[in-house]
């Protein structure tokens, strides 16, 4: 692949790819981070990326691999010297709470925000799967590919990952149908 595809394929997915750093990091700051540690491995290995497969699928699964390490990194060292953690989210969620004006679009960012929530508090291996298959529309198949685990796998952990997210957001559901 030469810098111009490759420059062509960060316009045009650029945006997902980014999305789904933000997803999957919860935070501004950290899914800037991967994102751009997401674009420099892709320009590393940019003779490898072929434009006739699937480059958003290719650049995505960088993206997991890179912050499956920065969790696991994150894990060891915590370990080791046990400090306290930021949550830039937190402040994100303050802050967006507070310029909400109109009742309706209150109510659909507490229901959005409901959700977002429910799938951060999902499992690491629940919410990677949960977020490509809903937010990126990627196949069982596709996902097994990314994250290099059996199909069956990839199925019965969106399963219980839906399980969990119905116990989760019923009463959310609940007063929807009201």
């Amino acid at each position: 692949m030469t810098i111009e595809e490759l420059e062509h394929c960060i316009r045009e997915y650029g945006t997902d790819i980014y999305s789904f750093c933000a997803y999957l990091t919860g935070s501004r700051q950290e899914a800037e981070d991967l994102y751009q540690d997401t674009l420099l491995k892709a320009v590393e290995c940019s003779k490898t990326i072929r434009t006739e497969q699937n480059p958003k699928g290719y650049l995505l699964t960088v993206a997991v691999r890179i912050w499956k390490n920065k969790k696991r990194k994150y894990a060891w060292r915590k370990r080791i010297a046990d400090g306290p953690a930021m949550t830039e989210a937190e402040a994100l969620q303050a802050a967006d709470k507070m310029q909400q004006s109109a009742e309706a679009q209150f109510l659909r960012r507490e229901e959005a925000e409901a959700v977002r929530a429910a799938v951060n508090r999902l499992p690491q291996r629940y919410r990677m799967i949960v977020l490509l298959y809903y937010m990126e529309d990627f196949s069982v198949a596709q996902i097994a590919s990314v994250i290099r685990i059996p199909q069956g796998t990839v199925k019965s952990r969106l399963y219980y990952a839906r399980r969990i997210l119905e116990k989760e957001l019923e009463v959310v559901l609940n007063e929807k149908e009201c």
